[in-house]
């Protein structure tokens, strides 16, 4: 920065001001900096800014799966906010082993970052206390666990009652739910809702539609090979996250079973043109990414202030081409 100052014959202060695109530069003084600017090449030290401010201009990212549709919205989400603070993102994938957890996150913290935005998958994130004071840190989709911080979740019950409710308002009798492992606490949530709508219906609870535990897409997609299968299958399926429904689309297609109703909890890519479109539950994910994004903003900019740890985003349902009635049911006529 000096050596800029000097070529342009101002101060270091001014080279810092016209950088920062301050108004109050004369413009033949912004130009004169401008042009030693390229002549010599100059970037900001981020890190040295880092050092001198108190403050890092990094957000940690830290998801279950980056390639995951939510998690990849919700990443973009956090990027556009960041982007507009003269921030930068550094994204890490925590996987699904959840003993792993805490040696990603302190690996990811050591990187001098100025907030952290996590959805946990361990069910224990006291480690991160001591951090507490040092940064921000927001948990998005999932609740922390031993630790009181900011986290911002979507209705994950209210949303699977809909889409369930919703499918029965169609006609449809025998509605199974696929998903990954209960032990994940918005599938338990999800799980719930489907019960309850269930319920509020005067359904019965089958077991042999509950096909929750799958790790992936494929294994969804055997799941839903096996429903199919059964003596009475479903008519409908509620498929619990966006990343499970892109395996039991394609195993619906591959099985010419494009009868079968269809509701994701999530939207994902390409599923409002495919045929049929899907039925999902919105959660909106780049809103989630900048909410809790713009929090981390606020808890940096006023560490004084209060803020509501608990924070429910509402989710819509959206009604496309695989919400179809269920089959009639042809009633037996008596001979005569």
């Amino acid at each position: 920065m000096q050596d800029v100052a000097t070529r342009a014959k101002v101060s270091a202060k001014t080279v810092s001001r016209v950088f920062n695109d301050d108004p109050h530069v004369t413009e033949d003084t912004r130009q004169r900096v401008q042009s030693a600017m390229r002549e010599l090449k100059y970037v900001p030290n981020m890190m040295a800014r880092t050092f001198r401010e108190g403050k890092s201009a990094v957000i940690g990212i830290a998801v279950p799966d980056v390639a995951d549709p939510f998690f990849a919205a919700v990443t973009k989400g956090i990027e556009l906010a960041a982007r507009e603070n003269d921030m930068a993102i550094v994204v890490t994938s925590l996987g699904d082993n959840p003993s792993l957890e805490q040696s990603i996150i302190e690996t990811t913290v050591r990187h001098q970052i100025g907030g952290l935005i996590m959805a946990p998958i361990a069910d224990d994130q006291s480690y991160l206390a001591r951090w507490q004071d040092s940064f921000p840190i927001v948990f998005i989709d999932r609740a922390p666990s031993k630790l009181n911080a900011d986290y911002f979740v979507e209705d994950d019950f209210g949303g699977a009652f809909d889409a369930t409710q919703h499918l029965i308002a169609h006609g449809h009798r025998r509605v199974a739910i696929v998903g990954d492992s209960t032990e994940v606490p918005t599938t338990r949530l999800r799980f719930q809702g489907y019960l309850a709508a269930l319920d509020a219906a005067g359904m019965e609870h089958s077991e042999e539609l509950i096909a929750l535990g799958s790790r992936d897409a494929d294994a969804a997609a055997q799941v839903c090979q096996r429903l199919l299968a059964l003596p009475d299958p479903p008519t409908a399926i509620f498929s619990s996250n966006a990343r499970f429904s892109t395996g039991v689309f394609p195993a619906l297609q591959r099985m010419g079973r494009t009868d079968i109703a269809l509701i994701s909890f999530g939207d994902f890519p390409m599923a409002d043109v495919l045929q049929p479109s899907v039925s999902v539950i919105d959660q909106d994910p780049r809103h989630v990414g900048r909410v809790a994004a713009e929090r981390i903003l606020a808890r940096i900019a006023t560490p004084a202030k209060r803020f509501r740890r608990k924070n429910v985003l509402s989710v819509k349902l959206i009604e496309r081409q695989s919400c179809q009635p269920a089959p009639a049911v042809a009633v037996p006529v008596a001979a005569p």
